[in-house]
C-alpha cells in the first residue's frame, strides 16, 4: 500500500512515493530540472502559468511511476501542498482565467495597507491574526480595480494546491487553512471574512466549497486517472500550505513545536493553541494544519529574508578561494564565538518584516583590520543570522510560544555545526535534525486522511532523527554577550 505527495514549489514541482506502512521512500523526482518561469511584466510583478505545475507534475508522477514498477491501485491515497499565498482565477468551466499571481509578487501591498487603516488596525489583528498585507485577498482586490474584465468572468478563487485537486479530480474545494493564509478566515468567528471581502468587494459566491484538510476531499476523475496512470477513485485526502506542511513533515503539531528552515531566506514556525498575534505584524499567523473551530492550532510564522542568501553571497563574492560550503564552515570554526567582537546584520535582501518592513541592508560592525581574519568574517556571518531568528522568536515569545525544541530538516545552513550550535546556545533550545521535506510531508498526511494512520504519532513513527544539538549551558554567556552587542547595533540602525 502506497501514498503519493505533489509539492508544488515556484521552482519545481516533486512527486514522492511512500510505503504506508513503513513510512520508507520508494521514488522521488523534480521537475523541472531548471527552474520554472517566472514572468515579471512590471517591477514587483511575479507571476506563474498554473498549467506548467500541471505539466510538470505530470513529468514528475510520470517518472516515480516508472522507477517504483507499482501498480496504480496500490496507490491509496493522494497529499499535496503548494507555494502560500498564490491566487487562481477560474470561470463556470474551470479554465483559467489569467496566470497565478504568486506568493513573492508586491503589487497588492497598497491595497493590503488601505484596507488594514480602512477594517481598522485592531479589529484585522484580533480577527485575522494578520494585516491584510500583500496576501491572496489584497491580490484579488487589485484584479478587481485592474482587470474588471477578468473580475466579472470568475466562477471561484483558489490556492495553487486547490488547483493542482481541481486538475486532479474536476472537482474544487478549498481548506481553513488556505482560506487563513489567502486572509479570508475570520478566527473570532469562525467563518469568511465579512470584513475583509465586503471591505473589498468579493462575492462570497467565489469562495468554493470547504474542504477538511484531513479527509476524503475529493477523488481522482476517469480524465486524470488517464492522463496520470492513476486508478478514478483514488482519494485526495490532504492538502496544505508550504509552510504548515514543513512542519508537519517534522511532526509538528502542538502547542509549543517548531519548526524552521534556512535556505535564500529562513523561517521558524511554531504552533500556539489561543488567539494571539503581534500588535506590530512583525510574524504571520495562519490556521495550522490541525486547526479546527473546535481545536485552536495557530501556526506563528517568522520569516527572515537575509539568511542563506548572506552564505551565498560570500562563497561567491568573498570566499572565491573556497570550493565548498563545507570549506567556509572549517575556515569560519577557527574563529571563537563572538567573532573577536565582529558582528554582521544580515537584512540585505529587502525589506523585513520582523523590523516593520524596514529595509536596513547588510552591514558589518567592528571590524579591525589588525586582528580580524576571512574566517571572523565568515563565522559573524553565520552568527548574524542566527542573532536574527533569536530576535525574531522573542517576538514570537511574547504572544506566548515556549520554545524548547526546535525541529529542522538536515539541509542548507542547518548542514553547519556552527550555526546548529550558536542556534541552540543563544536560543536556549534542543535542535533536532530529520530526513524529510515537503512532498514525504504530504504523503504521510494523506494517509492520515484516509485514517490508515490513527494519529499524526502513528504516522510520524518512522520519521528518521539524524542528530540532536544540545545548548552550550557553560558557553551560554558568551553566545549572549555577542547577541546583546549585535542587537546593539542593529537597535541603533533601526
Amino acid at each position: 500500500m502506497y501514498l503519493l505527495g505533489y509539492d508544488i514549489g515556484s521552482s519545481s514541482v516533486k512527486v514522492c512515493l511512500i510505503e504506508a506502512s513503513s513510512g520508507k521512500v520508494i521514488a522521488s523526482e523534480f521537475s523541472p530540472k531548471k527552474e520554472m518561469k517566472i514572468t515579471a511584466i512590471h517591477p514587483g510583478w511575479a507571476e506563474q502559468n498554473p498549467g506548467d505545475w500541471w505539466t510538470n507534475l505530470k513529468l514528475a508522477h510520470e517518472a516515480v511511476m516508472h522507477e517504483s514498477g507499482i501498480q496504480a491501485e496500490d496507490i491509496k491515497g493522494i497529499g499535496i501542498t503548494w507555494q502560500m499565498h498564490g491566487l487562481i482565477l477560474v470561470d463556470k468551466d474551470q479554465n483559467l482565467l489569467r496566470p497565478s499571481i504568486i506568493w513573492c509578487d508586491s503589487r497588492a501591498v497598497p491595497y493590503g495597507e488601505k484596507a488594514f487603516k480602512a477594517i481598522g488596525e485592531e479589529k484585522c489583528l484580533s480577527h485575522l491574526l494578520n494585516s491584510p498585507g500583500n496576501f491572496t485577498a489584497s491580490k484579488l482586490a487589485w484584479v478587481k480595480d485592474n482587470e474588471p474584465e477578468i473580475f466579472e468572468k470568475i466562477d471561484k478563487i483558489m490556492l495553487p494546491g486547490d488547483y493542482i485537486a481541481m486538475r486532479l479530480s474536476g472537482q474544487i474545494g478549498i481548506t481553513i487553512e488556505g482560506l487563513s493564509e489567502g486572509i479570508f478566515w475570520d478566527f473570532k468567528n469562525n467563518c469568511i471574512s465579512e470584513d475583509v471581502i465586503n471591505y473589498y468587494g468579493i462575492p462570497k459566491s467565489f469562495f468554493p466549497e470547504i474542504v477538511p484538510t484531513f479527509g476524503i476531499q475529493s477523488t481522482v476523475s476517469a480524465a486524470a486517472a488517464r492522463e496520470l496512470g492513476l486508478k478514478e477513485g483514488t482519494p485526495i485526502s490532504y492538502r496544505a500550505g508550504d509552510q504548515p506542511n514543513n512542519a508537519l513533515s517534522l511532526n509538528v503539531f502542538n502547542p509549543g513545536e517548531i519548526a524552521s528552515t534556512a535556505g535564500t531566506s529562513g523561517v521558524v514556525y511554531g504552533v500556539l493553541d489561543q488567539l494571539d498575534y503581534d500588535k506590530l505584524s512583525r510574524v504571520n499567523t495562519f490556521a495550522h494544519v490541525n486547526y479546527t473551530p473546535e481545536q485552536t492550532r495557530l501556526g506563528v510564522l517568522l520569516c527572515i529574508n537575509g539568511t542563506g542568501i548572506l552564505n551565498s553571497w560570500l562563497k561567491h563574492n568573498f570566499a572565491t578561494s573556497l570550493s565548498s560550503y563545507g570549506d567556509m564552515n572549517d575556515m569560519a570554526s577557527l574563529s571563537p564565538i563572538g567573532s573577536k567582537g565582529l558582528s554582521i546584520i544580515p537584512f540585505g535582501n529587502g525589506a523585513e518584516r520582523v523590523l516593520e518592513n524596514k529595509d536596513t541592508s547588510c552591514s558589518i560592525h567592528g571590524i579591525n583590520f589588525n586582528i580580524h581574519s576571512k574566517g571572523d568574517i565568515l563565522r559573524a556571518a553565520q552568527e548574524g543570522i542566527v542573532f536574527s531568528y533569536e530576535y525574531g522568536m522573542n517576538i514570537m515569545r511574547n504572544i506566548g510560544m515556549d520554545i524548547q525544541v526546535i525541529r529542522a530538516g538536515n539541509a542548507n545552513m542547518f548542514l553547519s555545526s556552527i550555526f546548529r550550535q550558536s542556534l541552540a546556545s543563544v536560543s536556549n533550545a534542543v535542535i533536532e535534525l530529520y530526513d524529510t521535506d515537503g512532498a514525504v510531508g504530504a504523503a504521510r498526511a494523506a494517509g492520515m486522511g484516509i485514517g490508515f494512520y490513527a494519529d499524526s504519532r502513528e504516522a510520524f513513527s518512522s520519521l528518521e532523527k539524524i542528530a540532536v544539538i544540545e545548548p552550550e549551558h557553560e558557553k551560554r554567556e558568551q553566545y549572549t554577550e555577542a547577541y546583546s552587542r549585535w542587537k546593539n547595533h542593529l537597535n541603533e540602525i533601526i
